[in-house]
């Protein structure tokens, strides 16, 4: 067996059967005592990797990655499978499993709370507007916090404030415009542009409730959105 075939690397699927294909496009031929460990487990994942030469098969469609499972000695496969079943059947382990999910679920919960104050305090609305601003903080945490979201409030790469204002615009891009019915243009730059655009009009809209006095219509789309009216100010409806 070659060098490469000795290392845990990335491959894409073959166009044939018996092969997968080297990032480069290349065909490599599996081996025949090698088999394939389904995508799942994360963790028997990581060991059958470590333990020795893997290939792991990796698909890209529309930017996203998708895991087609791993090649790797069969006997080394079920052996580690068998030793991963014993261990999801020993009772510290569980034990040690609940803990952790208590201990997520309890990190989890602390991080939503605080994720929620971040918007409120971002949306800084007039005392006026406090029952709707808090709905608000209500309503963009629990589409963006969840693990798995995918959304801004994941990355710890910036401050929770700007992970705070990012959530907000993105979730009054789709909540109180008409985005995600547009038919943008597949140009370069098109939707960026769409996106600046209709961020422009919400910070716009935020700055109105952060005024005195400036309330909505019935058809103020943040109280749209949150499933409530805004309490319409007599002649001046310009916050929608």
């Amino acid at each position: 067996m070659s060098k490469t075939n000795q290392e845990a690397i990335e491959v894409r699927p073959g166009e044939e059967d018996g092969y997968v294909s080297s990032v480069e496009g290349k065909p490599m031929k599996i081996p025949t005592d090698w088999g394939l460990l389904p995508p799942g487990d994360a963790a028997l994942s990581r060991r059958v990797k470590m333990e020795g030469p893997s290939w792991t098969v990796v698909e890209f469609k529309r930017r996203k990655k998708f895991s087609h499972g791993i090649f790797a000695p069969a006997d080394r496969i079920e052996q580690l499978k068998a030793e991963r079943e014993a261990e999801k059947n020993d009772p510290a382990y569980l034990k040690k499993l609940d803990a952790g999910r208590s201990r997520r679920a309890k990190a989890e919960k602390a991080y939503a709370e605080e994720f929620e104050q971040a918007v409120f305090q971002f949306l800084d609305f007039h005392e006026e507007h406090l029952e709707l601003a808090n709905q608000i903080a209500k309503a963009v945490a629990e589409h963006a916090v969840p693990v798995g979201s995918g959304t801004v409030a994941r990355t710890q790469r910036i401050p929770i404030e700007q992970r705070a204002e990012s959530a907000v615009i993105a979730w009054m891009r789709h909540q109180t415009t008409a985005y995600d019915h547009m038919l943008i243009p597949r140009e370069k730059g098109a939707r960026r542009e769409v996106r600046r655009m209709l961020a422009k009009e919400s910070r716009r809209l935020l700055q109105d409730y952060r005024s005195s006095g400036q309330q909505g219509s019935k058809d103020c789309p943040l109280s749209r959105a949150c499933g409530r009216f805004c309490k319409p100010k007599k002649d001046d409806y310009r916050s929608c």
